[in-house]
């Protein structure tokens, strides 16, 4: 933590908690309102909890891969240290098919950058796993075939956790959550990205308790 950071877990008591989340069309919440989306439901469940936080700075668009992130962060007006900063991102380089291998690199680039900016705080960056777009009806048409598909991500996600560790920096598991029969029907009118109420359960079920671990709350 740099000695501009402040006190772990301090915020909440003063000022209201920043969130910066970066991702793609996940974290922009695509085929959802925006206070529906799971960092806004985030900013509500904290809120729940008694801890003040403004409505979340999102770094986000539908498509981006992990060049077109680390492209909109160097172009964007921040003002950090954050609070928080989590990343989501990934799902497009496996779907254009780009080098397995050059996903590791450019991914720890970004959570790199991600930490700089809270504070230099690994621990207040939050690392959120690839969903699995196989399960969904998008997945349907797809000439790699499903199971492939679930393969690569489990690949890709395996590279984002082991960025995370080295680091120090939380890692939270949404994949199994998007698998699970129970929940992979809940989506959007577009057949691939999650409805509202799947995002509620990420949030509940995953983002939110491993947040409230690192902001040690």
């Amino acid at each position: 933590m740099t000695a501009a950071s402040p006190a772990r877990g301090s915020w909440h008591r003063s000022n209201p908690l920043r969130l910066l989340a970066l991702g793609d069309s996940y974290t922009l919440g695509e085929g959802v309102p925006p206070d529906a989306a799971w960092p806004a439901r985030l900013v509500a469940a904290l809120e729940a909890r008694g801890i003040r936080a403004l409505a979340p700075t999102r770094i986000a668009t539908t498509g981006w891969t992990t060049t077109e992130l680390a492209e909109a962060i160097e172009g964007a007006a921040l003002a950090p240290p954050y609070d928080l900063v989590t990343i989501l991102i990934g799902v497009n380089d496996q779907y254009r098919n780009w080098p397995e291998p050059e996903f590791a690199p450019r991914h720890a680039a970004l959570l790199d950058r991600a930490i700089a900016l809270a504070g230099g705080d690994a621990r207040r960056c939050v690392v959120i796993s690839i969903p699995d777009w196989s399960v969904t009806p998008f997945a349907a048409g797809d000439p790699r075939g499903r199971v492939a598909i679930s393969a690569a991500i489990d690949r890709y996600n395996a590279m984002a956790k082991a960025n995370a560790a080295a680091r120090g920096t939380p890692f939270v598991d949404v994949t199994g959550l998007t698998r699970d029969p129970a929940l992979a029907s809940a989506l959007a009118d577009d057949g691939l990205h999650p409805s509202a109420a799947q995002y509620e359960t990420w949030v509940h079920r995953a983002i939110a308790p491993a947040v409230h671990t690192a902001l040690g709350v």
